[in-house]
């Protein structure tokens, strides 16, 4: 006869809600207090075109 006991399940799943509001929060506290992400977000615009150049290129050596 086996038994298997719920309380290791409750608390993973405990931990995991309680991470994932801690993540969440400071994610979300980081992108409202702090105005010079939006300078970060010109530069992460301009490395999008080599990103995307990188993209086209080897999806046309791909096909071929």
């Amino acid at each position: 006869m086996t038994t298997t006991s719920s309380a290791p399940t409750l608390f993973r799943n405990y931990l995991a809600a309680a991470i994932t509001v801690v993540l969440l929060s400071t994610g979300i506290s980081e992108l409202v207090n702090s105005p010079s992400r939006l300078a970060q977000q010109q530069k992460l615009d301009g490395y999008g075109y080599y990103v995307s150049a990188g993209l086209v290129s080897y999806a046309k050596s791909s096909l071929k």
